[in-house]
C-alpha cells in the first residue's frame, strides 16, 4: 500500500498518511463482506490518492522553486523489490517527476500497470472504469511519459529509436542507464574531488555538454530555484554550492529511489546520473521537510 501511495503522490509523508487512513477504513469495514482484502485495500489507497492529487496540484503550483519527490532509501525494500532495472526505474526521481504531468487517473493506471503489473481488468475494477477506457488511459499516459523522456534528451529511458511500442501499444520505455556500483562510485568520487578542490577545468571535463542540475529547497533553505543547464554554469554552481553549504559535512552513499546517491549528513541528498561516463544530470533535495522520512530510515538502519 505504501508503494502504491508513494508512486502516486511522490511524497513519503503523504503516502504514510494515506496508508494510515486506509487502515482506519479497514478497521471499521464489514470484513465478512470483503472477499479479497488485498484488492479492497489497494482500491481504497488508490482512491485516497486520487482525491489527494486534486488538491496537491494546486499546492505544487505555488511551490517555491523546482519540485522533486521526497527521497526514500530503497535498499531495505521500503518500496518493494529493486532486483531489476525496471523495478528501480519505477521509483526513479526522473520518472516520478514526469508522472506529475499526467492527470490523476492516468497516473493511477500507469502506476498500477507499470510498477505492479496489474491487468487492465483489475485496474478497471479498482477505479470503477471500463476495461477499454483503462487501456486508452494507459496508452495515453505511456506516450506522454515517453515524450517527456525524449524531451529530456539524456538517454535515460527514452522511447525506442525505431518507434517501438510497449504493452498495449504504449511507447516502449527503456530503463535508465546506470553504471555498476563500483564504476559509479569511482566516477562520483572523481566528480566530488574536482568540485571540492575547485578544479573548474577538471570538473567541466566530467560533465556532459547538456548536463542539467535541479535543486529542491522549497524556499526553506538556499537552493537554485530554476534548473541550471550547461557544462560551464553547472560546474561553477556545484563548486560554489559545495564550498558554501557542504563543507565539513560527512558524505555517505546509499541506494535512494533505486539508484546510488550521495548523502551529505542528513541535510542533503544528491543524485548524480551518468551517460557514457559523463555526468548528465544532478538532482539535489535539500528541503528539510522532504528529508524527514529519510532521516527516520537512517536512524533505524
Amino acid at each position: 500500500m505504501f508503494g502504491i501511495a508513494y508512486r502516486m503522490l511522490g511524497s513519503a509523508a503523504e503516502a504514510e498518511d494515506t496508508v494510515q487512513e486506509a487502515y482506519l477504513r479497514w478497521s471499521s469495514a464489514d470484513r465478512g463482506a470483503i472477499e479479497h482484502p488485498g484488492a479492497w485495500l489497494a482500491k481504497v489507497v488508490t482512491r485516497l490518492c486520487l482525491t489527494h492529487l486534486t488538491s496537491a496540484r494546486a499546492r505544487r503550483e505555488e511551490y517555491v522553486g523546482a519540485w522533486l519527490p521526497e527521497p526514500v532509501l530503497t535498499g531495505g525494500g521500503a518500496l518493494g523489490p529493486m532486483e531489476s532495472a525496471q523495478q528501480r526505474d519505477s521509483v526513479s526521481m526522473a520518472l516520478l517527476v514526469l508522472l506529475e504531468q499526467l492527470t490523476p487517473v492516468e497516473r493511477a493506471v500507469y502506476v498500477l500497470r507499470e510498477a505492479f503489473a496489474y491487468g487492465h481488468r483489475d485496474i478497471a475494477a479498482l477505479l470503477d472504469l471500463s476495461e477499454p477506457n483503462c487501456r486508452q488511459l494507459y496508452r495515453r499516459a505511456a506516450a506522454r511519459v515517453a515524450a517527456g523522456q525524449e524531451t529530456a534528451g539524456d538517454g535515460k529511458g527514452g522511447a525506442d529509436q525505431e518507434g517501438g511500442t510497449g504493452r498495449d501499444g504504449g511507447a516502449a520505455r527503456e530503463p535508465r542507464f546506470q553504471p555498476e556500483p563500483e564504476r559509479w562510485r569511482s566516477l562520483v568520487d572523481t566528480f566530488l574531488s574536482a568540485a571540492r578542490t575547485g578544479d573548474l577545468t577538471r570538473l567541466e571535463g566530467l560533465l556532459a555538454a547538456d548536463v542539467r542540475y535541479v535543486a529542491d529547497g522549497g524556499g526553506v533553505v538556499g537552493a537554485a530555484r530554476r534548473p541550471i543547464l550547461g557544462r560551464d554554469k553547472v560546474a561553477r554552481f556545484v563548486i560554489g554550492a559545495l564550498g558554501k553549504y557542504a563543507a565539513g559535512l560527512p558524505v555517505g552513499v546509499a541506494e535512494v529511489n533505486g539508484a546510488p546517491a550521495l548523502l551529505f549528513g542528513d541535510t542533503a541528498v544528491l543524485l548524480v546520473q551518468f551517460d557514457n561516463g559523463l555526468v548528465s544530470g544532478v538532482q539535489a533535495v535539500v528541503n528539510p521537510e522532504k528529508l524527514a522520512f529519510l532521516r527516520r530510515q537512517l536512524s533505524h538502519s
